[in-house]
């Protein structure tokens, strides 16, 4: 099994990647979706975040606000830093689980989509790195569009991750999210190709190992 890591800092298309890689095979484990399962009421995350933030962060239906949560730590290095301690092992032991899970399958290609991967040191768990980047202007301008942020929230949520730059080096794989869907598409596919070799050559030297 070829374990990747998948990356990205906050809007650069590192989702839509993802779908694309998952379209062509690959079986994908999203820390973000992972990290909304662990916050769900009753689970021993969200207990410790709501003991930590008080009730403001409780939404009416009794679920985790988001939103509000985001407000209080975002802008805030040492409380986001916080909160990641109370939300990441959550989501490092339950990945841990898919991916046994997806080994015992025999899935040949699983691909971890982790946005603080670089920031958590967690280059060394995988066999190969992809980076998916964008400049900083384009990612602002996503943020408050799709997402409907201020300026000011949008720059919060960017300048509180590693700047790319810093990651590149590090990455085995560029994706350069810029141009249209179709370019971004012809990009994934030609990425997939080497992935699949690497994956056959990976399962070969297991197999004579």
């Amino acid at each position: 099994m070829l374990l990747i890591g998948l990356t990205g800092n906050i809007a650069s298309g590192k989702s839509t990647v993802a779908r694309l890689l998952s379209e062509r095979g690959a079986t994908i484990i999203d820390a973000d979706v992972l990290a909304r399962r662990v916050v769900e009421p009753g689970m021993p995350a969200f207990d410790e975040i709501v003991r930590r933030w008080g009730q403001e962060v409780v939404a009416p239906d009794g679920s985790l606000d988001r939103d509000a949560l985001r407000r209080l730590v975002f802008s805030h290095h040492e409380e986001l830093e916080e909160l990641n301690t109370i939300v990441h092992p959550e989501v490092a032991a339950y990945r841990d689980r898919l991916v046994d899970e997806a080994r015992q399958r025999g899935d040949r290609l699983v691909v971890q989509d982790i946005p603080l991967l670089f920031e958590r040191g967690l280059v060394d768990q995988f066999d190969r790195i992809i980076l998916v980047d964008a400049p900083r202007p384009v990612r602002l301008e996503r943020l408050m569009r799709e997402r409907r942020l201020s300026e000011t929230d949008a720059m919060d949520m960017i300048t509180a991750q590693m700047p790319a730059e810093l990651k590149r080096a590090r990455a085995d794989y560029l994706i350069e999210n810029v141009g249209t869907v179709r370019e971004l598409e012809e990009r994934v596919s030609e990425m997939w190709q080497s992935l699949e070799r690497e994956a056959a050559s990976h399962a070969a030297a297991s197999a004579v190992s």
